[in-house]
């Protein structure tokens, strides 16, 4: 059994701004069967606090200011390491963001704690467990492996980047307080254009990196994506590697869903399809119902879609939105002022299935995306993806092309270049395929019979993991 410390700063289903809690709370499921046991450290956040049962003090001690204390327990089934520290945690809403909209001013500071508890938890700060490894995710976890290297522990660390346009940046006179040595304020250590860069300190000093798809980490390594990072990245190609995520196949089953009407085949798309339209007011329509669940921002490429949406309106095509974001796009949205169009505001986890199970289509028009997780909720419940080639977009997402429609494989619609021109056009190959009952049917039927679970992607972090683990 290989012990492995995943060391996140999010985890559904107790603290979510994105894909990295979902990931983060279904991999150590996965990884069970592959003979991994993982615990997942969180920081203290009240929601964490709240749902941690049979808790243990393991440790107590100092951290950033202010006393902090190592608890354990269990929470929704899985083994937690949660970082006590008021004066860093106890705080309501937005993990990252203070009433104000802006980043908690002490972030780095919040995060770096985390990265020193994981760092002592592999030096042997548990009397009855010690991990064989450190799995770190993204920028909060980014001074763990550098924390590991410096100290001089045995242990080595993965990072993945769940998404290298968040890279954890800091002011140098930060340093002293981080824990960061002065001979590692370089371009070769953790500096980056002048500041701390705690993402690219894991970039450097962790044992090996993945990311969440194959060609989002063919695209690290270019200017155009990596985010100034791509020489590191390319540096250490090596090092790199791109497991694709996958879902949670018992909290997305239409045959289950306690959100929706149950239907194991397309034909029972058309009761939550209605029921949709009514829960959204719109209107009855000619066109495929499409949605959208995601964050609006221009990364997203919703700013796209706004330019685009006549292609699918004009052919009685119909829009429901559920996101929030960008004040600019969430007002551009709210009053588009269409009949087809119907938009909420906010995010509510059951009308993201609703809107999964009644959609016919689900559009994810991103700029850029490592992975993506809603194009693979949609697939699983036969909502046609059309996504931007990109990232984890381009790996889950078989195009109807002349050849994968002859040998009746295709499970969506991709478009590129990423531009509303592109986009346009394909949303009206959209409403074309719509009315071709035959060959719709049989997109949705690939689609809901194509794999999206974990088993894959947990046999790849297994093998990496076994690797580190025998080498160490």
């Amino acid at each position: 059994m290989t012990r492995v410390l995943s060391v996140t700063s999010e985890c559904a289903p107790m603290v979510k701004t994105g894909g990295l809690a979902d990931v983060a709370g279904a991999l150590p499921a996965a990884l069970m069967p592959q003979g991994v046991e993982m615990r997942t450290l969180l920081p203290g956040y009240p929601a964490v606090l709240d749902a941690l049962d049979a808790a243990r003090t393991e440790a107590g001690t100092d951290l950033m200011g202010g006393p902090a204390r190592l608890l354990s327990g269990q929470a929704f089934g899985l083994d937690l390491l949660v970082l006590d520290a008021p004066h860093l945690f106890e705080r309501p809403g937005n993990p990252y963001l203070g009433p104000d909209g802006r980043d908690w001013p002490d972030n780095p500071e919040r995060f770096a704690a985390l990265c020193r508890a994981a760092a002592d938890i592999a030096a042997g700060q548990m009397e009855d467990w010690r991990p064989d490894l450190v799995h770190c995710h993204d920028w909060q976890a980014g001074l763990a492996p550098y924390y590991l290297k410096r100290d001089g522990t045995p242990v080595p660390s993965v990072l993945t980047i769940h998404n290298i346009a968040f890279q954890g940046l800091t002011d140098m006179n930060r340093a002293a307080q981080l824990g960061i040595a002065p001979h590692d304020l370089t371009p070769e250590g953790v500096e980056y254009f002048g500041r701390i860069s705690a993402l690219k300190a894991g970039l450097v000093f962790a044992d090996r990196l993945t990311t969440v798809s194959p060609t989002y980490a063919e695209e690290l390594m270019t200017p155009e994506f990596g985010m100034g990072l791509d020489g590191v990245l390319r540096a250490r190609k090596a090092c790199l590697s791109g497991i694709l995520n996958g879902i949670d196949l018992e909290t997305w089953s239409p045959g289950t869903d306690p959100h929706i009407r149950a239907y194991k085949a397309p034909r029972g798309k058309a009761a939550n399809r209605a029921a949709l339209r009514e829960e959204m007011g719109l209107p009855g329509a000619e066109g495929p119902l499409c949605v959208v669940v995601s964050r609006l921002t221009e990364q997203k490429g919703l700013d796209l879609l706004l330019e685009a949406l006549p292609a699918l309106l004009d052919r009685d095509g119909q829009l429901a939105l559920l996101g929030s974001g960008d004040p600019g796009l969430e007002a551009a949205f709210r009053n588009y002022g269409h009949r087809n169009v119907a938009v909420r505001i906010g995010y509510d986890e059951a009308l993201s299935h609703r809107m999964m199970a009644g959609g016919d289509a689900i559009v994810v028009p991103s700029r850029f995306e490592p992975c993506g997780l809603t194009q693979l909720y949609g697939l699983r419940y036969g909502t046609v993806p059309l996504v931007a080639l990109t990232g984890g977009l381009a790996d889950t997402v078989i195009p109807a092309t002349p050849a994968t429609m002859a040998r009746q494989v295709a499970t969506g619609l991709q478009f590129h270049p990423v531009t509303a021109g592109a986009l346009s056009n394909a949303l009206t190959r959209l409403c074309d395929l719509f009315q071709s009952p035959a060959m719709w049917s049989k997109m949705q039927r690939n689609a809901m019979a194509q794999p999206v679970d974990w088993g894959p992607s947990a046999a790849a972090y297994a093998a990496l993991y076994a690797t580190l683990a025998t080498t160490a």
